[in-house]
């Protein structure tokens, strides 16, 4: 039975601190505290808290370059470590913002880049991955949702077009005034002024907007809402499997380990002395 080499130790040692829960906890309120310095940019301050809060901001950028590192070391298979997404996100966002671009003409890059440092979060906390990785599994069928949505949207607005034109150009002047007429309807913005308006020259009109109402914002929402419940169901059910399966193998390595170290004891035990 080999000894662990000095590296593996070290290695080791990372791998603890990175899943240490006092550590993620305290890169999640890292993460929060950049959030906060960046808002703080956009306010007029003085030039001394200015100042601050570029030294700050250059403190967090350092924190999460030694995170990077903690994390990257820390992975047993270095190459299994860039095979993550996020983690490939995270690099390119620590790396962008080191570069110091501030002074130049890339200055609303830099910017930009550490906006998209809050996202970090994500790549940090696993429900909130699997949260986005259930939305992104389940934009296909909402795709064909949306698709549907969007054919009901277009025959209420070529309604609308055709009847209520004459009463508000504004509204219902084309098909272009119309979906953006539903789309407000849709939102429940001031859509009671639009109906009664409507009402006057056609009484019954109110069944228009009744029946859009209950197919986009009631039916189409709720098809949405099951979706996406459905997805996430399923992304839960895939993460516990995942997680009793490494549970086996790690117990499975641990009975080879112990399955050796009896070996070795009975060859020692069985040894004729000298």
């Amino acid at each position: 039975m080999s000894s662990p080499t000095k590296f593996s130790v070290i290695e080791a040692r990372f791998a603890n601190l990175r899943s240490n829960k006092l550590f993620e906890s305290f890169v999640i309120f890292v993460i929060v505290f950049s959030a906060l310095v960046i808002g703080a940019k956009t306010y007029d301050i003085p030039d001394s808290v200015s100042n601050a809060v570029a030294v700050l901001d250059w403190f967090i950028t350092g924190f999460f370059l030694v995170e990077i590192c903690i994390r990257f070391l820390g992975e047993e298979q270095k190459t299994r470590f860039f095979r993550s997404g996020w983690n490939i996100f995270d690099t390119i966002i620590v790396m962008v913002s080191v570069i110091p671009i501030d002074d130049s003409e890339l200055a609303i890059v830099g910017r930009l880049i550490r906006i998209f440092r809050v996202l970090r979060m994500v790549s940090i906390i696993p429900e909130l991955r699997m949260l986005l990785n259930s939305l992104l599994k389940a934009m296909p069928q909402l795709g064909y949702v949306v698709l549907l949505m969007f054919i009901i949207f277009y025959i209420y607005a070529a309604v609308g077009s055709t009847f209520f034109a004459t009463i508000n150009e504004d509204l219902w002047g084309d098909i272009t005034l119309s979906l953006l007429t539903l789309f407000r309807v849709m939102t429940f913005e001031d859509w009671t002024d639009v109906m009664y308006e409507t009402m006057k020259v056609y009484p019954f009109s109110w069944a228009y907007y009744i029946t859009f109402i209950f197919f986009t914002a009631f039916a189409f929402l709720n098809m949405i809402i099951g979706i996406v419940v459905n997805v996430m169901e399923q992304e839960h059910r895939s993460m516990v499997e995942e997680g009793l399966e490494n549970e086996g193998q790690e117990l499975a390595a641990i009975k080879a380990e112990l399955a050796e170290i009896k070996g070795m004891l009975n060859t020692l035990v069985n040894q004729p002395s000298k």
